[in-house]
Order: structure tokens, then sequence, then C-alpha cells
């Protein structure tokens, strides 16, 4: 017996696959990504029913629009991969994407004011976004980029993105020296306790790899290796990899 997480307390009998794919953030954010790769991309999620299908703000109208009649929600990505832009960009950008059907956002923090001790920026630049997305009823996700810090700053980092309203802290962007670990994930999980949710991403390839980060307290799962998952499940259909 698997539980929708969307779904509260309600049980439903669905197979183990389907129970997986609501935890899947199925992502393409790769720069050189096509207009046929994100109408692929679009076009799987809503045949395995991803939580959410998560593209660059180029492509945010395109993915919107494919996924107006389905019940997989838009996420796109905010000043990423750096994380390094004005927090009077990074509101615009969330604002217009907001405007063009984005459902959740994922926001890179401010690394390099985390780590120049200047937590007060950090926390500005984390508010003003959230307050943005939960005033038009949508969720924001706090990349840290965990392979950037030490474990001290982690847990500065979830304590900052807690007191900031985010909805959930992310460890990765994909983009850096290594994505999503257990032992990170685990380490988010004891600072932000139910407080907050947790979205594991960047070198999540496997099913197994999709379990041992959910075990290790993760929420959500964001890959590009969201089919060739499933294929492992045994979905009916998957029979390729993914858009990666």
């Amino acid at each position: 017996m698997s539980v929708n997480p969307s779904l509260g307390t309600a049980a439903l009998p669905v197979p183990e696959w389907q129970a997986a794919a609501w935890r899947i953030d199925h992502s393409l954010l790769r720069p050189e990504a096509s207009r046929a790769q994100v109408v692929q991309l679009c076009d799987e999620a809503a045949q395995y029913g991803f939580a959410c299908a998560m593209v660059n703000p180029a492509w945010l109208a395109l993915c919107a629009s494919r996924m107006r009649d389905t019940a997989v929600k838009v996420g796109v990505a905010i000043g990423f991969p750096l994380g390094a832009s004005l927090t009077t960009a990074k509101r615009l950008e969330a604002e217009e994407c907001l405007r063009l059907g984005a459902d959740e956002l994922d926001m890179v923090m401010n690394i390099g004011a985390l780590k120049s001790g200047d937590h007060a920026l950090v926390e500005i630049d984390i508010h003003t976004l959230a307050e943005t997305c939960h005033q038009a009823g949508a969720i924001l996700k706090v990349i840290l980029e965990c392979a950037l810090l030490t474990n001290q700053e982690k847990e500065t980092a979830c304590q900052l993105a807690l007191a900031a309203g985010a909805d959930f802290v992310k460890t990765s962007t994909g983009f850096s020296a290594s994505g999503a670990t257990v032992e990170d994930v685990a380490l988010m999980r004891r600072v932000v306790g139910d407080r907050c949710r947790i979205k594991a991403a960047g070198s999540v390839r496997t099913a197994a790899d999709f379990a041992a980060l959910l075990k290790a307290g993760a929420d959500r799962i964001g890959t590009s290796a969201s089919v060739s998952i499933m294929r492992e499940l045994g979905a009916p259909g998957a029979a390729g990899a993914s858009s990666r």
C-alpha cells in the first residue's frame, strides 16, 4: 500500500512506480536543451504523473501550455545556476515566471553571501522570493548547493531558509562538483525537522539512488533520469531513457 504525498492521509493502492512518480521533479535544465526535448519532457511528465516538470525560464510558457490539462505542476529555476543575481533581479524573474504559469520556483541561494557571513542578505534574498511565491499561491524551493558548503554552512543555510519562509530546501543545482548525497539529506532533515520539506537533486540516476535519498529524509527528488527510474520500477510503456 502506497500513499500519494499530495493526498495527506488518504491511502491509495497504487503500483510502486506510481508512488515513486509522485515524488519526482522531472527536470531538463541543460543550456543546450531544444524545444523538441522540452516537449518530450512535458509529454513524459504527463504520461507518468510526475510531481513537476522543471525547466529553465525560457521554456516556461511552452511547458505551462502543455501541462495545463494535467495534474503535473510546472517548475522553473530562478537565479540559476549561480545564485549570484541581485535580489531585485531574482524577484522580477520570479514575478514574470509566476505570471507565465509557474507553480513551483527553485531559487539558488546567494552562496557567496552565506560564505561571507552576510546572513541578513541571504535571508532577505530568500524571504523576498518566498513572499512573492506565496502571494501567487506558488511554493519556493531554495537550492543550497551543498557541494560548496561546510556542514556548518549547510546547517546555517537551512536555518535561514526556514526563517525566510521557504517551503523546501534543496541540495544541489546539478551543475557543481557533486549532487545529492544521503549524508547531506540526513543533515538537512536533522536541521529542518518537519518544518520544511527537502528536495534532493543532482546525480540521481537509479531507483537505488532514489530510494536511498527518500530513506535519508527527502520528500521530493529532482532528476533528468526519471523515465529510466520508472523503467527500473516496472512502469508500463517506460521503454526508453529520459531526455537527458
